[in-house]
């Protein structure tokens, strides 16, 4: 415990210089109205993720103590990734047409009615309650950023700080992520177990307070029947292929991260246990999944705070292409090295540090190249192979060491097609050039480091 404590130290003390120097570098944005817009915008989202987080460490225990079975207990998780992926997808798809706004209010309607359900240790309520988290889930990762984008166009904002926000967001994400999970373990301890659901209601109360006082309300295209954004989203999916590319490398490295949350404390557990039956004969005491899980979430603050550096170096379809590498080396480790828990509890830190990168580049991406008039329900689309994926793994109960192969191998998957997307960008950068405006040597060098640049990476 000892260890992990001192590494937890270290890390909070290198995001902390980490985090003075982005802040050093960053651009100030002057204008009023964009401070406040950006205030506005976090403050309801970041109410928004504090109910989700506060409900994580408990929902296991919770169902336990109820007396429900371990299979029981993987049902109510496979009911949450089902509906996330097929109810979820139908109802945060209507963001587009009735209304972003109103869909993300339907988002703390939704996840409050579920903690409600926690209230009573019958299966069939709480398998409800899993249904309306799942759809809320949904809400969460397509309505806010697609109501941010359309708003941040909308007041015509430089379109440099609309990273800003997406940096600003993911960061505080982690900020309260470990402030939640500390109160959550308060409150559990103090009053049981169902407590931190009902500080969760009372978030969501307060963010739905907060959203109808602040928000205006946008759309994609309102005027367009229902079936014809689900469809506009398809076509746009299916035609270009920048989307799809960018909707592959979502799905296989989200789908990742999720089983990776699911299998982290076997994985580093068994490491513990091997190593100490093989040196005393006797098993460990449980590993320190506070201390842990807190190092997690600043090495993903770290990655968050570095994304600023990135983004004033290169593109992110550029440094991607690296994050998806180092991912996939890092969840090889469990493979490679299953009994050497150091070096995989250093290569889980350095995924979700690469995870904190992925969110805020991802959400850059996004904003680039999903279409305004169905950007939620694309982004609902892009989520349906990364919940099947989930619930595949979930079914089938595969061993520790074939589950990180297969992330290994969703990884590499990825990474190629983020090669191939920064491919596209650059055919695009050159077709979209202001030729006439150039020199001939100064376009002659722009087409020479294209090309060497593409040829490199073939």
């Amino acid at each position: 415990m000892d260890v992990f404590l001192l590494i937890l130290a270290c890390l909070i003390f290198t995001c902390f210089l980490l985090h003075l120097y982005t802040r050093q570098i960053q651009q100030p944005i002057k204008d009023p109205n964009f401070r406040k817009f950006q205030r506005v915008y976090l403050v309801v989202y970041l109410l928004a993720v504090a109910g989700d987080w506060l409900q994580g460490p408990h929902v296991y225990a919770l169902y336990e103590s109820y007396g429900i079975e371990k299979h029981e207990i993987e049902i109510l998780f496979i009911a949450g990734f089902g509906s996330s992926m097929i109810l979820g997808t139908l109802v945060a798809s209507l963001a587009d047409k009735y209304g972003r706004r109103r869909i993300c209010l339907l988002y703390g309607i939704l996840y409050g009615i579920s903690c409600v359900t926690k209230h009573f240790p019958d299966f069939r309520v709480l398998f409800a309650g899993r249904l309306l988290a799942g759809m809320a889930t949904s809400i969460l990762y397509s309505a806010f950023e697609s109501w941010l984008n359309n708003e941040h166009r909308r007041r015509n904002f430089e379109s440099g700080s609309l990273e800003m926000i997406f940096t600003n967001a993911y960061f505080g994400n982690s900020i309260v992520a470990i402030l939640s999970g500390i109160a959550a373990q308060i409150v559990a301890e103090t009053f049981g177990y169902v407590a931190p659901f009902d500080s969760a209601i009372i978030t969501f109360f307060a963010m739905c307070v907060f959203l109808i006082t602040t928000w205006s309300e946008n759309y994609g295209d309102a005027s367009a029947p229902v079936s014809q954004s689900f469809l506009s989203a398809w076509t746009a999916i299916r035609s270009d292929r920048k989307i799809l590319l960018l909707g592959s490398v979502q799905s296989l490295f989200e789908a990742s991260m999720y089983v990776f949350i699911l299998e982290w404390t076997p994985a580093l557990t068994q490491a513990l246990n091997k190593t100490t039956i093989d040196k005393t004969n006797s098993k460990n005491p449980p590993i320190p999944h506070g201390y842990i899980f807190a190092s997690y979430m600043v090495a993903m603050m770290m990655g968050s705070s570095a994304f600023e550096v990135f983004r004033n170096q290169t593109t992110p379809e550029s440094f991607t292409r690296y994050i998806m590498i180092v991912s996939a080396c890092c969840l090889s480790v469990p493979v490679f090295l299953p009994h050497d828990q150091k070096t995989m509890f250093i290569a889980f830190l350095i995924f979700e540090f690469c995870i904190g990168l992925f969110w805020p580049a991802m959400a850059t991406m996004r904003s680039k190249y999903v279409p305004e008039e169905a950007r939620a329900t694309v982004m609902n689309y892009i989520r349906i192979p990364l919940n099947l994926i989930v619930v595949v793994i979930l079914l089938k109960d595969f061993h520790l060491k074939i589950i990180f192969m297969s992330c290994v191998f969703f990884l590499i998957l990825a990474a190629v097609s983020i090669f191939l997307l920064h491919k596209l960008t650059l055919h695009r950068t050159i077709s979209l050039s202001p030729v006439g405006y150039l020199t001939n040597a100064q376009h002659e060098k722009m087409l020479h480091d294209a090309n060497s640049s593409m040829n490199e990476e073939i």
